[in-house]
């Protein structure tokens, strides 16, 4: 039988000024905080047999890992499945959870909650992403890989792997900001999940993601 640990990380702190629900929009880098939060996280992770570090491709979710991969002297690859979902309210100001549902504009496309109306389904998020996981896991098949995605994809992945209902209040989300799920496998059957917050916990209703 052959172990092997699929840690899915979150991204760290974003320059976010502007506090836009930044979704998908190129040019969102790391803060300062995020870029000290991504080396702790690879510091936390340094006695860990990482072989293989995978990430989304947008620039906070590459500037994660980074560090990661440099500690395990392995490139960064990218695969698509692991990117943020998509939201109509990308761009805008809006709090996450409950601040578009005042503006009676936005109420056409918040009208089924359950899928979500407003942006990618959530099955359709939770399969690509464990279609990722499982590569991971093949790549690193008898270590351990990392996968670098975002706040809604990993607590997706999560729920629809506890076999719970993927729609969620978001402010329940247990996916702070560089925190791991990390997804422990015998060959390919999942055997634990384990949550950690190396660098702390983080409010969940911060916008972007």
């Amino acid at each position: 039988m052959t172990r092997t640990v699929v840690h899915v990380l979150r991204h760290g702190e974003v320059h976010n000024p502007g506090r836009l629900l930044y979704g998908r929009l190129p040019g969102f880098r790391l803060s300062e905080v995020g870029a000290r939060q991504a080396e702790l996280v690879a510091a936390h992770l340094a006695e860990h047999e990482v072989t293989h570090v995978v990430a989304s491709p947008l620039q906070r979710a590459q500037e994660t890992a980074g560090p990661v991969a440099a500690r395990h002297r392995v490139e960064v690859t990218t695969d698509e499945r692991l990117i943020e979902a998509d939201n109509v309210f990308e761009g805008k100001r809006v709090s996450v959870g409950d601040g578009a549902l005042r503006d009676p504009r936005n109420w056409p496309v918040l009208h089924n909650p359950f899928r979500p109306s407003w942006g990618e389904p959530y099955l359709e998020l939770a399969r690509r992403m464990l279609a990722a996981v499982h590569r991971a896991r093949e790549q690193a098949a008898g270590s351990e890989a990392v996968c670098v995605s975002h706040q809604l994809p990993i607590w997706t992945l999560r729920r629809y792997l506890a076999g719970q209902r993927l729609w969620h209040h978001p402010r329940r989300r247990q996916c702070a900001l560089a925190s791991l799920t990390s997804l422990v496998f015998t060959d390919d059957v999942l055997t634990t999940v384990v949550y950690t917050e190396p660098v702390g916990g983080s409010d969940p209703r911060q916008a972007g993601a």
